[in-house]
């Protein structure tokens, strides 16, 4: 069977340099007797935060351009995905800066031919296999059969978008979708992971809590920044600040991080090891980017099932929950994007009102002990 070698396209500020914490690190140090700036105070690509005009002004800058430090792991990533596909750099900088840019990506990246570097702000008009790019207003509009968001603290306003963590999520996604999704389909006979990937309102929460109603089947505790429920209780979800769980997060607690809604959620091993380990299952609600990062680490023993539900099913469950007005409609918009993702995950189950035949398809693709 021919290999065809797919094409990727790698935005470079905050993907391949570091742009946003380079810039905050200069505005530091220019006004050392204010409190330090940090970078979850950039919450988009325009002029917000302290300083905006300030820091906005730095990426005219063709010094700031050519001084920008390598992101760690950059080089090796993309040598590995040249490997693999063919790289272009997609790349948005002012006119004044391009030569200063082109100089840096061929220097850093000599694997790439100098021709695969494209430089412009409009993304949306280039066609790709794969895009990464760290901006949602790249992704939201882009033509690559699937752009992928790199998850940073500034793009978590848009829910639902395909996304990845970190480079070694990125390289898997990649073969994933070169090798057409041909490896085996995954076993989870002995223990191991189900993701259950869907749009809000697909009913995931409810078809895990009937999995996890039958021998063989838990749910981990998953930490998380949104607020308790009225239906919950205590034990649904870790609910913890925001402060507590960057500062988790920082620490390596978690196995896989996302947000969704504008919520951290958060896994940890020390959570689901123990039920792998037991020969059970672990049964996740989660999406798109927290479940690529768990096939990752699972492989085989990771099955990403998909939960279809009618679209108008789906908006009014969303309607009727009782979460805030921006929540919903955040949700809502989402759905195009979370639909898309069927694509990527091992199974697609179509659910109705009966939660329990969707158990009950689940449980046809796990032979039982």
């Amino acid at each position: 069977m021919r290999k065809y070698r797919i094409r990727i396209g790698l935005d470079v500020d905050d993907t391949l340099y570091e742009c946003n914490s380079y810039a905050v690190s200069i505005i530091n140090g220019r006004h050392p007797d204010e409190e330090p700036m940090k970078i979850e105070e950039i919450k988009n690509w325009s002029a917000c935060g302290r300083h905006a005009d300030e820091r906005l002004a730095l990426y005219s800058d063709p010094n700031f351009v050519r001084t920008q430090p390598i992101t760690a792991g950059a080089q090796e990533f993309v040598k590995k995905l040249s490997e693999i596909a063919d790289v272009f750099f997609i790349t948005a900088v002012p006119a004044r800066c391009m030569s200063a840019r082109a100089e840096r990506l061929v220097q850093d990246f000599p694997e790439i031919p100098p021709q695969n570097i494209i430089m412009g702000t409009r993304k949306d008009v280039i066609s790709l296999d794969i895009m990464l790019d760290d901006g949602a207003h790249n992704i939201s509009s882009s033509r690559a059969a699937y752009p992928v968001l790199f998850r940073k603290p500034w793009n978590t306003n848009l829910s639902g978008l395909l996304s990845v963590n970190s480079y070694d999520d990125f390289l898997h996604f990649c073969e994933m979708v070169r090798n057409s999704f041909s490896e085996n389909f995954p076993s989870l006979e002995n223990g191991g992971v189900l993701c259950l990937v869907g749009p809000s309102g697909s009913s995931k929460t409810e078809i895990a809590n009937g999995l996890t109603a039958l021998s063989g089947f838990e749910k981990p505790l998953t930490s998380t920044t949104r607020p308790r429920r009225k239906t919950e209780n205590e034990n649904s979800y870790r609910f913890i600040s925001e402060e507590q769980f960057i500062k988790e997060m920082n620490e390596g607690s978690y196995i896989e991080t996302t947000v969704y809604s504008g919520y951290h959620f958060g896994t940890s091993e020390r959570d689901i090891e123990p039920i792998v380990n037991r020969g059970h299952v672990a049964v996740i609600p989660i999406d798109i980017c927290g479940a690529i990062t768990l096939k990752n680490l699972y492989r085989r023993r990771a099955m990403l099932v998909f939960t279809r539900r009618d679209r108008a099913e789906a908006i009014k469950s969303i309607i009727s929950r009782d979460i805030d007005l921006e929540d919903k409609t955040r949700r809502i918009m989402s759905l195009d994007f979370e639909y898309r993702n069927s694509e990527v995950c091992d199974v697609e189950i179509t659910v109705g009102d009966n939660v329990k035949e969707a158990v009950d398809k689940i449980l046809g693709l796990i032979p039982r002990k």
